[in-house]
């Protein structure tokens, strides 16, 4: 008899699945490794030391409770070994598709004897995106269910190969991702170029998701921060950030704006919108990282969709 194990991409997720009744045991996978250093090594001790440096740095988040969310879900994957199909609910995001990769590059070296299948809400399609996981109704998740994808090995080598170019310290490779055709990661090249337009702009020093705050805030006059913030969440196409990524990058942005009751670009802020000047000497930090590569090593050229190396 075959044994199932499902991993998923939050709580709400397993909470979801979980009253759907599907058989097999359920992992959560707590980590966000779109933001920060990433190793390659998933799982390590330098691995799991870089991730806590950063999350502590960061979000304040103590080692107490890393070890609780984060650690104590990974030990139990690890302790999950018998399981001949594993399940992986991840969505289409920039966000979901980091951790599936680094998901199946944990699994390509720990579990080789598993059946690895992927579970799809749908594809990109021009200016319109899918239903996340979580919101789909029980009788969509049992059809997506039934519909997984069986990955390959090629189609797990790729996925750890771009793993790879994603932890190294020059992203630069991953600009051939749109080339690769022929594996069953849809949204893949989606999520990596959103990845790497989170590189500052040639035009005014901040990436696509520091500018699309600002045009937000001069766009829609929101009368507060709050609003703002949601207005944030609701156009941010295929990041899939949550309110404390967007909470982080507010404040780094603060001297842009005038006011935040109502929201208000300041002087400076309007300037660097229209590209009459650069913020990037004024938010560029030596050692903040998006994967493997120092983000301010690095320049995105809007017009090329090329990355340029400082």
């Amino acid at each position: 008899m075959t044994s199932q194990l499902h991993i998923t991409n939050g709580d709400l997720l397993t909470k979801r699945l979980n009253s759907v009744n599907l058989k097999g045991e359920m992992i959560t996978w707590r980590e966000m490794l779109c933001e920060g250093q990433t190793l390659t090594a998933v799982g390590s001790e330098s691995f799991w030391k870089a991730r806590f440096e950063f999350l502590n740095k960061t979000y304040k988040v103590s080692k107490s409770r890393f070890i609780e969310q984060t650690l104590k879900e990974y030990r139990s994957l690890c302790n999950h070994k018998q399981q001949d199909q594993i399940i992986l609910w991840f969505d289409y995001d920039l966000f979901c598709q980091i951790n599936m990769l680094a998901v199946i590059s944990w699994l390509k070296t720990y579990r080789r004897h598993a059946e690895i299948s992927l579970v799809s809400s749908g594809n990109i399609k021009e200016g319109e995106l899918p239903k996340s996981l979580s919101d789909l109704d029980n009788k969509e998740l049992l059809s997506i269910y039934s519909s997984r994808k069986i990955l390959s090995q090629d189609d797990i080598e790729y996925a750890d190969y771009i793993w790879q170019l994603y932890c190294s310290n020059n992203p630069i490779r991953l600009e051939n991702i749109k080339d690769y055709k022929n594996y069953q990661f849809d949204n893949l090249s989606s999520a990596i170029a959103a990845h790497l337009k989170r590189f500052p702009s040639i035009r005014n020093g901040l990436n696509e998701v520091e500018n699309q705050v600002l045009k937000v805030a001069l766009e829609q006059h929101p009368d507060s921060k709050k609003e703002l913030l949601s207005l944030i969440l609701k156009n941010q196409s295929v990041y899939g950030f949550g309110d404390t990524q967007y909470e982080r990058i507010i404040t780094k942005l603060k001297p842009l704006f005038s006011t935040v009751s109502p929201v208000k670009l300041s002087t400076s802020g309007l300037g660097i919108m229209k590209g009459k000047t650069s913020y990037y000497s004024t938010i560029q930090e030596n050692d903040e990282y998006l994967g493997g590569a120092l983000k301010y090593s690095f320049l995105y050229n809007s017009s090329t969709d090329r990355i340029l190396k400082l």
